[in-house]
């Protein structure tokens, strides 16, 4: 009953609506009541023989109302009918959800039936908890891979971007953590996917056991852009709704470039000036709007804290530049950052995380005195080996000139197979310190490897 009294207030008593002046590219244009509306705000758009358009307010230009549309604008006639919807943005879910897939909407497209409605509205758009209202980050998180926890060990609710360019296998890592993280529950954004790989990601990479505790929403690159930077929100929408339920979340978005992109091709639709690299000024205004959402729950009133959201953005660098604008802005908005490079995949070791330029930005205060010795030690084995590779490969450095990297030469075999790891295999935190302790102690590098395939 409180909610069905809480959705008569929202009623909204007078009516608005508008018609169709125009049709420019993306943007819809109208005339007539619409410009009392804010932007953000939903309506419908009748068309001849087909379903009503959605499409949501974006911007204002005289008199009239810029709208964009959900879908294709065929079937899109002058004077056309505009209808305002009454709610606005917003989805109902409930921990039924887990392990079902659904579009921008919160409709189901796994062909399993409709999904059942929460009785609370969570807005797409909502505002990041307060500061100075929402806890701390909690204790460590075990990923599951080797070289994310030991080198960049992260905490419950921390926020971190895995920067890489394409085909580099971040849909790959981002499988292994849905379904080794030690997390309550999953939520997975495919924002600008290909279509092809949907399934694949879902049924192969993901598998049935990381897609039990998960929800998955999906926008494929082929949805026009408001579609796709709505399926962002309701990523983050989901996740919310599953930290107030005092879940453990684990937010998987692949990728935040597709979102700004997204944003891009709105803003300019709109009448924004293009500034850095074609980027929009909202492309950097959303983001920290975005990705603020993730992180340590808030505080309520009775002094309990809501579960936290642990979030990882995957960053699609352009032509491999890890200086362009989107992952510029995003490194300086999260609380760390993992890099993969396209060489260390050439060479075949997945996942191809550089560890030296990784970074997580609660170490070391997560660590033990003997854990934060073992990863000095192994970042300065692995730094001299980076620094002296090329003489190496080449025969150039002779043995005994440097007896640090003597022992890099000698350990670097070990170090190599300790960071690859199948996308099956799972390591525990406290065994991945264990398995590099063994390592760096071990006399001879080539013996010193006693990870899960011995």
């Amino acid at each position: 009953m409180q909610s069905l009294i809480a959705a008569v207030e929202r009623l909204d008593p007078l009516s608005v609506s508008g018609r169709v002046a125009a049709v420019n590219g993306l943007l819809i244009e109208a005339r007539g009541g619409l410009t009392r509306l804010s932007v953000g705000a939903r309506a419908e758009i009748e068309r001849r023989g087909v379903k009503p358009l959605p499409a949501e307010v974006v911007g204002f230009r005289d008199d009239r109302a810029l709208l964009m549309p959900f879908g294709p604008v065929e079937g899109v006639a002058p004077g056309a009918e505009i209808f305002v919807k009454p709610e606005g943005a917003s989805v109902r879910p409930t921990l039924a959800w887990r392990g079902r897939i659904v579009d921008a909407f919160g409709e189901a497209i796994d062909g399993k039936g409709p999904l059942p409605q929460g009785p609370a509205a969570y807005s797409l758009r909502a505002p990041p908890p307060a500061a100075h209202a929402r806890g701390r980050v909690g204790s460590r998180l075990d990923l599951g891979v080797r070289s994310m926890n030991v080198f960049t060990t992260a905490n419950r609710g921390q926020r971190l971007g895995v920067f890489a360019g394409s085909g580099v296998g971040k849909s790959v890592l981002l499988s292994m953590l849905a379904r080794e993280a030690a997390c309550d529950a999953v939520v997975v954004g495919l924002i600008g996917e290909r279509g092809r790989e949907v399934r694949e990601f879902i049924e192969e990479t993901l598998g049935e056991e990381g897609l039990a505790r998960a929800v998955v929403v999906v926008a494929t690159s082929d949805e026009p852009a408001l579609k796709r930077r709505q399926a962002a929100y309701m990523t983050l929408a989901i996740a919310e709704y599953l930290r107030d339920q005092d879940q453990e979340v684990l937010c998987l978005m692949d990728s935040v470039t597709r979102f700004a992109m997204a944003q891009r091709e709105i803003g300019l639709a709109a009448g924004e000036p293009p500034t850095t690299k074609g980027y929009t000024p909202t492309c950097f205004t959303e983001l920290p709007k975005l990705l603020e959402r993730a992180g340590p729950g808030p505080i309520r009133a009775d002094g309990t804290e809501a579960g936290p959201i642990t979030g990882l953005f995957t960053v699609l660098v352009d032509g491999d530049d890890h200086n362009e604008p989107i992952a510029d802005a995003v490194r300086g908005i999260l609380d760390g950052h993992i890099v993969m490079e396209r060489a260390i995949a050439e060479r075949g070791r997945f996942p191809a995380i550089n560890v030296l330029k990784s970074i997580s930005r609660t170490m070391p205060g997560n660590q033990s005195k003997g854990e934060r010795d073992t990863v000095r030690q192994a970042r300065q084995v692995m730094s001299a080996y980076a620094n002296m590779e090329e003489l190496i490969r080449i025969g150039a450095y002779r043995a005994g000139s440097d007896p640090l990297i003597d022992r890099a030469i000698q350990l670097n075999p070990a170090i190599e197979e300790f960071l690859r790891q199948d996308k099956e295999d799972a390591t525990s935190l406290e065994d991945s310190f264990t398995l590099l302790d063994a390592i760096l102690s071990a006399n001879e590098g080539a013996d010193a490897w006693a990870g899960p395939d011995r």
